[in-house]
């Protein structure tokens, strides 16, 4: 293990394009309290960011007017050009997205302000009555944000009936408010579960203010789901497809780059396949002549795989990223001391999701992986998740994102802070997985399994997101010509092994959230061709650490970006 990475000999000194870089940071933290708390930066956290339509001209014009900033400066090095490359490129997607009126639209089941809202109070520091004075004062500002939001989406569809979201999403996000109102909704539990440092109840009167708080904004949500019922139901659009044109644009937003879709299209039906025969394969190695899904419902029933309770679950998923970081430390990565802190913990949510945060800048909030246990499941099969934690954590998103925070001496904030492109983080993070096998961590046959199940899904969204959204035809297995909803249903099911439930959650997504899904195995596609590309370049020479450290040390940028940088 090593005690401290191999840093920079000096601090690089700062350059005009790293203060222009600064500035923006600064103002995103003013504009988007919400994004100040996820980066663990101290700015109006008793407040949300301004969702009405004037706050979200306010962040366009933010960006038109940093991109102008930009041609008034020459780079100084190669830090910078990849900085000014990035900063082009993000920023003019974002005035691109507002002049095209997609930006406040914006409804879906996993990551729309409705969302956001909520899933702020999760990172919010509780350890003091002066933190939780800061809860209830955002709290209390919570039916603001969201009147201002409900104010955005009358405006958006008003300027432009086409807009709107698909009816599919809007009963979703009505069932979604159901679960944080009531006296079992998450406000309710969340106020009357608070607790200081060392499990402290909060003084009467300061409680009774949080709780007053927490109905309000439960209130709020019950509001939000009469106006999705009332008012945006009748005249969502009954189609869930958005579009070639409108998926162009999208798809650009979570690569960074502009992808052959009918080529993607066709390899994402080739990976699938390539994935339903080496999982034939690793089935018959678990039971000889058992079919994949006999396979897993053995796995299911065997002792080895199987945890009972949240408590085994986070602690399970503790010790396996704990573990790692030891393993791959000074062998494939240098991991920064501060880095090596990650906590595991079960979410107070229950969508059945597994996500992770990162830490505060100052590293005194760590890196977090999340998992959101749906109400009522008390057991958990290990051999579907290890690729999970190994994706989420260590060598996977942690080390991606924690790392890069850290890089204070060669990156400015925008860079290591807020940057962040899904094609190249969920890529890197499949890359991790697919790491991980490589390695020989994955031999088990049954964590082979959950591995290459988790890839399947995977690849089947970038036939469904794709195909769907752009009007392809839909593959020979569900009968070809238009994709339908149950189409799409018989080809996500045929190639996953999730719960009913969470396989209908996950369409929903794909449907409501285009261009997302795919950039996950787009960007590991991108991801192997860079390290085999360097590998054949440098042969014998060639050092995998090395080649992590470099691609780590760019950060989140888009893929064009990327590939440029790495290249170079």
């Amino acid at each position: 293990m090593t005690d401290s990475p191999a840093a920079p000999t000096a601090a690089r000194t700062p350059t005009p394009v790293d203060a222009i870089a600064e500035q923006h940071f600064d103002a995103v933290m003013q504009n988007s309290p919400i994004e100040a708390t996820y980066l663990g930066v101290d700015v109006r956290q008793d407040e949300f960011d301004d969702f009405s339509p004037q706050g979200y001209r306010a962040r366009a014009d933010l960006a038109r007017a940093t991109l102008a900033q930009l041609n008034t400066v020459e780079p100084q090095d190669d830090i910078d050009r990849v900085t000014i490359a990035a900063m082009r490129e993000r920023l003019q997607l974002d005035v691109d997205l507002h002049e095209a009126g997609l930006d406040q639209c914006d409804l879906n089941v996993i990551a729309s302000p409705m969302q956001s809202v909520r899933d702020v109070f999760d990172l919010m520091p509780t350890d003091t009555q002066e933190e939780w004075a800061t809860v209830t004062r955002r709290l209390g500002a919570l039916p603001t944000a969201l009147e201002q939001w409900r104010g955005s989406l009358l405006a958006s569809v008003d300027a432009d009936p086409t807009r709107i979201s698909a009816r599919r999403q809007v009963k979703a996000c009505i069932a979604q408010c159901d679960d944080l109102v009531g006296d079992k909704g998450f406000f309710a539990t969340f106020a009357a579960d608070a607790r200081t440092g060392g499990d402290t109840p909060l003084p009467d009167a300061a409680q009774a203010d949080l709780v007053a708080a927490a109905q309000r904004a439960a209130d709020a949500y019950a509001d939000l789901k009469t106006f999705l019922a009332n008012e945006l139901l009748p005249r969502a659009r009954p189609e869930d497809a958005v579009g070639r044109e409108h998926y162009q644009v999208a798809s650009r937003v979570f690569l960074g780059a502009t992808v052959d879709l009918e080529e993607t299209y066709a390899w994402g039906q080739e990976e699938t396949a390539r994935l339903d025969a080496e999982m034939r394969r690793t089935a018959d190695r678990i039971t000889p002549g058992a079919s994949i899904k006999e396979a897993i419902a053995a796995l299911g029933e065997d002792p080895a795989y199987k945890l009972e309770g949240t408590d085994a679950l986070q602690k399970w998923m503790q010790t396996k990223a704990d573990e790692v970081m030891d393993l791959l430390d000074g062998t494939h990565f240098d991991i920064p001391e501060p880095v090596r802190t990650i906590e595991c913990r079960i979410a107070p949510t229950h969508t059945g999701g597994i996500y992770y945060t990162g830490p505060s800048e100052d590293f005194t909030r760590p890196g977090r992986m999340w998992w959101s246990v749906p109400k009522g499941v008390e057991t958990f099969g290990t051999w579907a998740e290890l690729s999970t934690v190994y994706h989420e954590g260590v060598p996977g998103h942690h080390l991606q994102v924690a790392q890069t925070t850290y890089r204070a001496e060669l990156l400015n904030r925008w860079r290591r802070m807020l940057c962040w492109v899904s094609g190249h983080g969920e890529g890197w993070a499949l890359y991790a997985e697919r790491l991980m096998t490589e390695l020989g961590y994955m031999d088990d046959p049954g964590n082979y399994l959950g591995f290459l199940d988790a890839q399947s899904l995977r690849a089947a969204r970038v036939v469904l997101d794709i195909g769907i959204h752009c009007g392809f035809e839909a593959p020979a297995e569900v009968g070809g010509g238009d994709w339908t909803y149950d189409k799409a249903w018989q080809y996500l099911s045929a190639h996953a092994n999730n719960d009913e439930a969470s396989l209908r959650f996950e369409l929903d997504r794909y449907l409501g959230w285009p261009g997302q899904a795919p950039s996950y195995k787009i960007g590991e596609r991108i991801w192997m061709q860079l390290r085999d590309e360097t590998a054949a370049r440098e042969g014998d020479s060639f050092d995998p650490k090395a080649f992590h450290r470099r691609a780590l040390d760019v950060g989140s940028v888009g893929l064009d970006v990327l590939v440029e940088a790495l290249r170079a």
